[in-house]
């Protein structure tokens, strides 16, 4: 295993396009925390065991066909390969992951106690780098286009984003473990999310004509901040 604990890559490097499917992920709020940053409540983060490595625990509900499950399966042992994260099935841990079929794919940010639902509706959800997004989600992570410094690297255009759907937008004062905006994060949201006219929603800057958003897998950068965030750099 390869802990990638230094930051030594180009932000603008570009994909080649992809078909989004027809959810976009999305930040679920505790009742209460509509307007509080969730992550910054104490005991957001999953606690590294004596062993150095992040134990969490998951159940996947029974409404997967066995090619999903394999996905879904593919997404969280992706994390093993790259950090020292370890997700392990539910054995009557108190905190752990319940994967399911709800409406969308949104996840709750950071550890929230108990079992917090992830979920993946099938089959629009059911997709390598939308579960590797939910569980960042479930890690800790905001959307990349939440930066505190996304104004330097991107414009939002809020009068072409559908009504409501305008906090999906908002700055938030985030912590960025020292690492560069990221258009090739697994965490950006698409040129045209929540568009209300077929316009874009967000444009890069100062090169407008950067792909942003088509990331079919975790970057370097999503690796190393998730090592940073919990310390698995300490654990090699």
């Amino acid at each position: 295993m390869t802990i990638n604990c230094f930051s030594d890559l180009d932000n603008q490097t570009k994909l080649d396009t992809v078909l989004h499917p027809m959810f976009w992920q999305y930040i679920a709020v505790p009742t209460g925390l509509q307007n509080a940053d969730p992550c910054t409540a104490r005991g957001c983060k999953w606690k590294r065991n004596r062993n150095g490595l992040v134990y969490v625990p998951y159940v996947i509900a029974n409404q997967y066909s066995p090619d999903e499950i394999q996905v879904i399966k593919r997404g969280l042992q992706s994390f093993t390969e790259v950090s020292c994260i370890r997700f392990v099935p539910h054995e009557g841990q108190r905190h752990f992951l319940h994967i399911q079929s709800d409406s969308g794919c949104y996840s709750y940010l950071g550890r929230q106690g108990g079992g917090q639902v992830v979920s993946l509706q099938r089959p629009g959800c059911v997709h390598h780098y939308i579960v590797q997004h939910e569980l960042l989600h479930a890690l800790g992570f905001h959307h990349e286009q939440n930066r505190s410094d996304r104004d330097k690297h991107i414009k939002i255009l809020f009068e072409n984003i559908i009504p409501q759907q305008e906090h999906n937008f908002m700055k938030r004062k985030t912590n960025n473990l020292a690492t560069p905006y990221d258009y090739n994060s697994v965490m950006h949201y698409s040129r045209y999310a929540f568009s209300r006219n077929n316009e874009p929603t967000m444009v890069p800057i100062p090169d407008s004509n950067a792909v942003i958003g088509e990331a079919r897998n975790m970057s370097p950068n999503d690796i190393l901040r998730i090592n940073r965030l919990l310390k698995c750099c300490q654990a090699v």
